[in-house]
């Protein structure tokens, strides 16, 4: 999973970076303008730390998302200001708001609709240009005659594409069929894909979200989620039991970095299952409805290529029971054939033959 990070200057865009992969990146104050940088967060998964506990594997291997921060969007100097194209080939957007308000910033109060809206209107301008390019290239093949997939990709761009971002709205709002959205991939459309909102807020705000996310159009809030940059980066420099007792002050269950990374998960329909034993215990990212043959070629195509069957045990049962073999005693461990589709916290072991 790779996600870009988009903001105006001043949104927390890069301390959230930081925040989430560990990083020390200098903040957009202090960034060359075509400066990008990539880092890798571990997805906290209180389960699979269960697990770790329980086995004492000699490695233990967590889900990551790997995050690429381009400089924040200079407001007045348009694309110029922003390398759009280094976001072409992730697989979801971070826009990161800013919800509070500084002295630093000539404007006086934060306006988060406005700040979403300057950064969609970037990225339809980006691809508009895009599809037009294409279209102009598919106008001059014609006159040596299309081939019929050019033919229909012709008529998609004129028809639902062009028109959608000529309107100044995005992709990712087109009903597209499944040929549809093929057709598309290669492009890399901005617009079409997910996008995350992060609603950056003062220490006050952090207990009232709904509220905060109220404020938002309500296209815009189903995909949006409210953190706090600065309070997050003082719950990271505490120990576990200090975090805990912050945590509890604040009214909040964990860490708002952790609901960042699992709604970017939800965000792409990504889900984990499980290996575990001595050797190792570790999460492994597929799509949800991925059949088992599948999710097994995740960890090596020998095991698609050979499979067999998969046995499979909820990690809720195994928690409970304690051991693989007290769950195979009480009928928990259940041989599943290459379409059994895997579920989130399912453990698996893959028997396969090459």
């Amino acid at each position: 999973m790779r996600i870009g990070l988009l903001g105006l200057p001043k949104s927390g865009k890069t301390t959230l970076f930081n925040l989430l992969t560990s990083s020390e990146v200098a903040t957009d104050k202090f960034r060359a303008v075509d400066e990008a940088h990539v880092g890798v967060a571990r997805v906290p998964d209180r389960r699979l730390e269960t697990l770790r506990d329980l086995f004492q594997p000699r490695k233990y291997t967590p889900a990551t998302v790997e995050f690429v921060d381009i400089p924040g969007l200079k407001q007045g100097e348009g694309r110029e200001s922003l390398d759009l194209n280094r976001l072409r080939d992730v697989d979801a957007l971070m826009q990161v708001v800013r919800c509070f308000e500084d002295p630093e910033i000539h404007s006086t109060t934060a306006d988060p609709a406005d700040d979403i809206a300057a950064i969609e209107l970037e990225l339809v301008m980006a691809d508009h240009e895009l599809v037009e390019r294409r279209i102009g290239r598919l106008a001059q093949n014609a006159k040596r005659g299309l081939k019929p997939e050019e033919q229909r990709e012709q008529q998609l761009l004129e028809d639902k594409i062009l028109p959608q971002l000529e309107a100044g709205n995005p992709v990712r709002e087109l009903e597209l069929s499944d040929d549809e959205d093929r057709t598309l991939r290669g492009f890399q459309l901005l617009t079409a894909k997910p996008m995350l909102i992060v609603l950056n807020v003062a220490e006050e705000w952090l207990g009232s979200g709904s509220e905060v996310v109220g404020r938002l159009p309500s296209h815009l809030s189903d995909s949006a989620i409210v953190v706090s940059a600065p309070i997050e980066a003082e719950i990271a420099r505490l120990a576990p039991e200090e975090q805990r007792e912050f945590l509890d002050e604040l009214g909040l269950d964990e860490p708002s970095l952790d609901r960042v990374l699992r709604a970017s998960y939800a965000l792409l329909g990504r889900i984990s299952f499980f290996t575990v034993g001595e050797d190792e215990v570790r999460a492994w990212t597929v799509r949800a409805g991925t059949p088992a043959r599948e999710a097994g070629g995740a960890i090596h195509s020998d095991i698609a290529r050979g499979f067999i069957r998969a046995e499979v045990v909820g990690c809720e049962d195994l928690i409970r029971l304690g051991s693989l073999a007290a769950c195979r005693d009480a009928g928990l461990l259940r041989l599943e054939g290459k379409d059994y589709v895997i579920r989130d916290g399912d453990i698996a072991h893959f028997r396969f033959n090459t």
